[in-house]
Formats: C-alpha cells, sequence, structure tokens
C-alpha cells in the first residue's frame, strides 16, 4: 500500500496534466459544433473498429452455425431468382413500387453490435457513408422490421432499433388495412404495442401487422408481427400487443432500404406544411 501511494506521489503532476486535458478537451467539444462534429465522427469510426474486431472473434466461435444458415439463405434465393428473373443488381439492386410510385434501393450489411437490454438499444453496421448509407433509411432482416439508420460514418453507421421507446413505427393490420402507431414499450424484446386502432374494427389473435407505407422511410408490407393480445384503451381504441418476427437476439445480417424519392416527399410535405 505504501509503495502504491509512493508512486502515485511521484506522478501526481503527470495525473493533474492528464485530467486538466480531458477537461479542456470535453469543454471544446461540449461549446464547438465543429469540434462536437468531428469528436462524433471519430469516435463512431472508432467503435465501429472495436465492435468490428469483437464481432468477427464471435463469428470465428460460430462459424459452423453462420455457414448452415447461409447455405440456407442462399437455397431460398436461388428459389427465388429460378422463379422470377436473373438480375445484375443482386448486390446493390432496385425495385419499382408502381403503387406507392416509389423506387426503393436495397444493400445488405453486417451487425458489429447490437443491444436489447436498454430502454434505447442501438445496433452497429459495417457499412456507412462510403457504401452509400445515410440517416432515415429503413433497416429489415428476414424481410421483417429492424430500425431506422440514425448515424453514419465514413464505414459504419448506427441504427436505432425496434427496440428503442424513441423509435414509433406507422404500422397496419393487414387484412383490413386499418392502422396505428407501433412501438416499443421497453419490456419484452419479443413484444411491441399498436395504438390508435378504433375498437369498431375486428381484430383476432394472429392477425398480421405490416409496415403501412405513410411514411418516407419504410416501403408498404414490410412484416412486423402477429397480433398477440389486445385490450380497450381510454374508452375508443384498442392497446394491441404485438408478438415481433423479428428475433433481435439473434441478428447478424440486415437490408437497408433507401427510397430515391424521399428527399422529393420531404420536401413537398414541408412546402404544404408551410403553405398551410
Amino acid at each position: 500500500m505504501r509503495s502504491l501511494l509512493n508512486f502515485l506521489l511521484r506522478i501526481h503532476f503527470l495525473l493533474l496534466f492528464i485530467l486538466i486535458e480531458i477537461f479542456s478537451i470535453a469543454l471544446l467539444v461540449n461549446n464547438n459544433n465543429f469540434h462536437r462534429a468531428k469528436f462524433v465522427n471519430i469516435t463512431r469510426e472508432f467503435a465501429g473498429n472495436f465492435y468490428s474486431k469483437i464481432n468477427n472473434l464471435k463469428k470465428y466461435m460460430t462459424l459452423s452455425e453462420e455457414n448452415d444458415r447461409l447455405a440456407k439463405e442462399n437455397t431460398r434465393l436461388l428459389n427465388i431468382l429460378e422463379s422470377t428473373y436473373k438480375s445484375d443488381e443482386l448486390f446493390f439492386r432496385s425495385i419499382n413500387d408502381t403503387i406507392l410510385n416509389q423506387r426503393y434501393r436495397y444493400t445488405s450489411a453486417r451487425i458489429v453490435n447490437n443491444s436489447i437490454d436498454r430502454k434505447h438499444n442501438f445496433l452497429t453496421l459495417n457499412k456507412g457513408r462510403l457504401q452509400g448509407l445515410k440517416p432515415e433509411m429503413a433497416v429489415v432482416a428476414n424481410e421483417s422490421i429492424v430500425g431506422i439508420v440514425k448515424g453514419v460514418s465514413d464505414n459504419y453507421s448506427t441504427v436505432i432499433s425496434l427496440l428503442n421507446t424513441d423509435l414509433k413505427v406507422s404500422a397496419k393490420i393487414k387484412k383490413n388495412g386499418y392502422y396505428g402507431s407501433l412501438g416499443w414499450d421497453g419490456r419484452k424484446y419479443t413484444f411491441a404495442i399498436l395504438k390508435d386502432i378504433p375498437l369498431h374494427v375486428n381484430i383476432q389473435k394472429g392477425d398480421t401487422i405490416i409496415t403501412s407505407g405513410y411514411s418516407s422511410i419504410y416501403p408498404e408490407g414490410i412484416l412486423i408481427g402477429y397480433i398477440d393480445d389486445f385490450h380497450e384503451k381510454s374508452g375508443s381504441f384498442y392497446e394491441i400487443k404485438v408478438k415481433l418476427s423479428t428475433n433481435f437476439k439473434n441478428l447478424s445480417h440486415v437490408n437497408v432500404i433507401g427510397n430515391l424519392m424521399q428527399n422529393e416527399i420531404l420536401t413537398l410535405e414541408e412546402e404544404t406544411q408551410n403553405n398551410d
């Protein structure tokens, strides 16, 4: 103990200098927008690299299981290709939605970090600005909802998970088209809550819940889950418990969806609100 105290006494000037430096940097970052932005980008890139290393180690430890999953996925994709057509955009493909007059762009990414045990959960992907990702892009896995891109660095991006109490998604009942707001209540990672469905609507346990398409982010028809339970709320609406189709505890790869008409839609909506 005495040796430790003597050692600390010998280097106390160095320790004081380090503390002052940290305090100075904190003041600079908190009071300067330019330096704050640079600091956020640097930390995001560093965190992405760190999580990537950890994730690579985890992947190596579960290589056999991952190979089995990829084999099944390849079989599914081959069956789809055989029944439709061959395309030169397999790795970065575009899909026209003639009903909504929107064009969506899809690209794959790998998850390098994921959390499910907090109130505000996020994922980190191994692609960023240089690979075409940007904020407000939709993220799905196995054709089911995962979240929305929140921030990007050159080679990594963070995704606000559906398991985040701040995220709300426009969702509807597939069989009748009635829509409401779906969000996570911060409890079990396997369930979310759908609100604003009127009491006169005919619903049953097992009914399919999908994205409504009433936003510039998610296309219509992305699977969210199935009705597990429901009860009356506030006298006029149901509160519906939805069993999520996405297993957030077993995610490794995702698809990121970009709406090429997004800026046009947002600009038009903003102009309409300003003129109202």
